[in-house]
């Protein structure tokens, strides 16, 4: 089993740490944690990436993920659930309550810039700022040009609609805008 610094007081994760309440010090240990958390759909993204964790609240050794899926019903959640509790308890957390939210509802505002240059490199077009023009065309990930087609609103999952690309003639994901 690996260990995770949770003793503060002691043995400090850096140098300002005994500036940072002791509490805040266990919340940014876990979050380092839900970074190693994947998406289970797109495995490239952690669950940070994908910014559906919306807040960690620690109260004594009491741990409350609080996430929030990508749309109502994603079958998804409950393996990213699975997945953070076997990851808090690999890490010796046992004390562990996941919440799911649905207000506010989710959009791909949400995701990191880091996540979306991931999706890109794995041959998903990120999606686009949700304000940006919706009758723009999102450019091939493979060789980014711009003239490119909708074949299909559902693609891989729910979440991606099916594009092609009219120059290289390749299909592609792109991540939809919510």
């Amino acid at each position: 089993m690996q260990n995770i610094n949770t003793d503060f007081k002691t043995n400090p994760i850096n140098n300002k740490a005994s500036q940072v309440p002791p509490e805040e010090r266990f919340r940014e240990a876990v979050f380092s944690l839900l970074e190693q958390v994947p998406d289970p759909e797109v495995p490239v993204l952690s669950i940070l990436d994908l910014g559906i964790v919306r807040d960690v609240k620690v109260i004594d050794d009491k741990v409350e993920i609080i996430i929030t899926p990508t749309y109502s019903g994603c079958p998804a959640m409950d393996a990213i659930s699975m997945d953070i509790r076997f990851k808090l308890i690999e890490y010796g957390y046992k004390n562990i309550k996941i919440t799911q939210v649905l207000t506010p509802v989710w959009t791909t505002d949400w995701m990191t810039e880091n996540g979306k240059k991931k999706l890109l490199e794995y041959g998903i077009a990120p999606p686009k700022r949700s304000t940006n023009n919706e009758d723009e065309m999102p450019k091939c990930p493979q060789c980014k040009s711009a003239n490119t087609k909708l074949l299909s609103q559902f693609g891989s999952t729910a979440c991606k609609a099916l594009y092609q690309c009219n120059d290289c003639k390749e299909p592609f994901d792109y991540f939809k805008c919510h």
